[in-house]
């Protein structure tokens, strides 16, 4: 059978056939009771490990590793439109999946892990989850648990390899590694803090609030499905697979190419758009005030940045303390789908971001942080939010975490709504009607997608 197959196959056994989904929710209960985690908000030390460097205004560390924090100040014809702290992150980390048939079907090897910011401690993370910092071991811990299936790739069957975005408004250009491998016939040791299960299963797994993280959705969401060769005679066994045939269309039915208008949208906004981006010292952020506990805006806004002391057993490091930006605040992230002449379509649009590596992305139909007002919504947004309102035509509604490295609780509502396409009579500009095959083709490319349709496409059930 082909990868794709195997792949579909996995994605509908949802009860798993190494590890039950109980004895994996069994499993991530029984580590939450028994590592050791501590999360302490304290106030900013003056002179120790991270500081404030007063030569350029940014907080960093000694060692000049990890991240940084910097103003950022965006300018429209000359006026300020946007001014915030923002992470510095120019290193590129691995947020990397193994995979491998285990008694006839394919199980990902994912890990139940602890970051600082988790809102519910462990959450069902990738592999491997790691900062260049991190596997170079600079932080003077050991190096993370099977790095070295992803150092030597190229050794095994890529499925997927691909340098994504991260949240854009919080990161300054701001990128992951992508990468999902299967190590075939390969012998590996299953440690305590990792299990085998099968794609259905963290499917399902998503259902439960801020169980996920937000890095396996991202590299589970690169999976190209509608691009991988399928062997001949395949397409019945694989519809067979879907109770929801039209997404099955979605994915594997011929389409025609809205990329052009896409890019010709995309390229536009690029080309058109005045807008000037600087760095700037976080003491000059005029609507920002640093205090000895915290950063926090002079108005409402959607985050702050907060000091904690943490430990946290089992971790490369065990000890130390770190700046995370705590959300005041949950946000929206929305979906629409619809069905047309049997296929599974779904609105997207353009989305700027501050912080995004190439200005714009393509993003939801609602990605409404609390601050935004409803009065600032266009006709498609508010329509989201009336939908949202009357409880009408909900496929998704759940709460999931961001990624909890950098950010302290922070958990937004994803939701994912189904329409008729008839209900919206004219789309504005910069929206469009997409198979799943059109998103799936151009998330192969860096920087086209934006975390937050990751995130919502992954919740996807066949």
């Amino acid at each position: 059978m082909s990868k794709v197959y195997e792949l579909i196959k996995s994605w509908s056994c949802r009860e798993g056939n190494v590890n039950s989904t109980q004895e994996i929710l069994d499993w991530v209960d029984r580590r939450n009771k028994t590592l050791t985690v501590s999360i302490e908000k304290i106030p900013f030390p003056k002179d120790g490990f991270w500081y404030l460097d007063e030569t350029d205004g940014y907080i960093r560390n000694r060692k000049n590793t990890f991240f940084q924090l910097a103003g950022l100040r965006q300018y429209a014809d000359g006026q300020i439109v946007c001014e915030q702290p923002v992470i510095l992150q120019n290193e590129i980390g691995y947020l990397g999946i193994i995979c491998k048939m285990i008694d006839g079907t394919l199980n990902f090897l994912m890990q139940a892990k602890i970051e600082p910011g988790n809102v519910n401690a462990i959450q069902i993370s990738p592999t491997i989850q790691a900062t260049k910092s991190n596997f170079t071991q600079a932080h003077g811990g050991k190096a993370p648990a099977y790095l070295d299936f992803f150092s030597h790739s190229s050794d095994y069957d890529i499925i997927v390899d691909q340098i994504q975005s991260e949240q854009s408004s919080r990161f300054y250009k701001k990128r992951n590694r992508n990468i999902l491998i299967d190590i075939g016939t390969s012998e590996i040791e299953v440690l305590d803090s990792h299990k085998w299960m099968t794609l259905g299963q963290i499917k399902e797994l998503m259902k439960y609030p801020n169980l996920v993280n937000m890095d396996t959705r991202t590299v589970l969401s690169c999976i190209p499905f509608s691009i991988m060769k399928k062997d001949e005679g395949e397409d019945e066994k694989i519809r067979d697979l879907f109770k929801d045939k039209a997404l099955f269309d979605s994915i594997f039915g011929k389409t025609d190419n809205p990329l052009p208008s896409i890019f010709n949208s995309i390229n536009n906004y690029k080309m058109y758009t005045d807008l000037k981006t600087e760095l700037i010292p976080l003491t000059e952020l005029e609507s920002w005030t640093i205090t000895d506990n915290e950063i926090v805006c002079d108005h409402d806004y959607d985050f702050k940045i907060i000091y904690c002391n943490i430990e946290i057993e089992g971790r490369e490091v065990r000890k130390w303390d770190q700046p995370l930006v705590e959300a005041i605040g949950k946000a929206v992230f929305g979906l629409f789908t619809c069905v047309d002449n049997g296929c599974r379509y779904f609105l997207v649009k353009g989305k700027p971001e501050v912080g995004c590596f190439d200005g714009i992305e393509l993003g939801p139909v609602v990605q409404m942080e609390p601050s935004n007002p409803r009065n600032d919504l266009d006709t498609v947004e508010s329509f989201f939010m009336q939908k949202l309102d009357n409880n009408e035509g909900i496929i998704k509604d759940v709460f999931l975490s961001e990624e909890g490295g950098r950010f302290y609780h922070e958990q937004n509502r994803n939701i994912i709504i189904g329409i008729n396409k008839d209900e919206i009579k004219e789309l504005p500009d910069g929206y469009f009607w997409v198979r799943y095959s059109t998103l799936n083709n151009i998330v192969q490319y860096n920087n086209f997608l934006n975390i937050q349709l990751r995130n919502l496409i992954t919740l996807l059930d066949i």
